[in-house]
């Protein structure tokens, strides 16, 4: 007889999730997530009384969760993803990941296209800080990452294809949009993930109806991480 007792399944070392990953790059990332965890438990709702969500988030993580950053890393591995958009770096943690795995997957190609991230923020300073963490990274990290700085509705205009992957870790009225522009880049077979997809139902109302709604081009399934993760497959009919 099965106990009907809720399991407790431990967590998955980080080393265990990222083999082959080198320390160093290792402990950067625990650093870098401890960091953003800080300061998020440090953020209430005072904070809103005389700023606006942008205002109060313009100097902020908002990084991925490491659970979820290295769901993605594997999926990216599991794919072959070599040629990953990011739309939403702030300060580059989860980019380190699609890096990492993008750099993999076209070392184990052997040949064809090469390791490459395409990376978007808008605001500078966060940028300079991505970039800083990227070079504690080194040469792996720093060769594979494109980015680029400014408003990505118009940087991702050009120089795009081959898509193997899209994460939307973005404000959520720049989802779709930025969906529909780097859709007719992405191969058949492509993978869109779009994070808080639970937690942030309502605003991505317009999103989600895109994604789910008849005659899309995509199956989804949403993934019961923290707020939701949402995984979304690219068939195009």
């Amino acid at each position: 007889m099965f106990s009907t007792e809720q399991l407790t399944i431990p967590a998955v070392p980080p080393e265990n999730a990222m083999a082959g990953v080198p320390e160093h790059v290792l402990k950067l990332l625990n650093r870098l997530h401890a960091e953003s965890v800080e300061q998020e438990s440090k953020i209430s709702r005072d904070d809103f009384n005389e700023r606006n969500m942008a205002e109060v988030m313009r100097d902020k993580f908002i990084a991925l969760d490491r659970d979820k950053a290295q769901y993605v890393y594997a999926l990216c591995r599991a794919i072959g993803a070599r040629t990953i958009v990011e739309a939403g770096t702030s300060y580059g943690v989860s980019t380190i990941y699609l890096a990492l795995a993008a750099a993999a997957s076209a070392k184990a190609a052997d040949g064809g296209r090469p390791a490459r991230v395409i990376a978007t923020e808008h605001e500078p300073a966060k940028a300079a800080r991505a970039r800083e963490h990227w070079h504690e990274c080194g040469d792996a990290v720093t060769n594979v990452i494109d980015l680029r700085e400014g408003d990505l509705l118009e940087t991702l205009k050009e120089n795009l294809e081959d898509v193997d992957l899209l994460l939307l870790d973005i404000w959520t009225p720049m989802a779709l949009p930025t969906l529909k522009i780097v859709q007719p880049k992405m191969r058949h077979g492509a993978v869109v993930i779009t994070d808080n997809t639970v937690g942030s139902a309502k605003s991505y109302k317009d999103l989600l109806e895109y994604l789910r709604g008849p005659g899309s081009n995509f199956i989804n399934l949403t993934l019961p991480y923290n707020q939701g993760l949402e995984m979304s497959i690219y068939l195009p009919h």
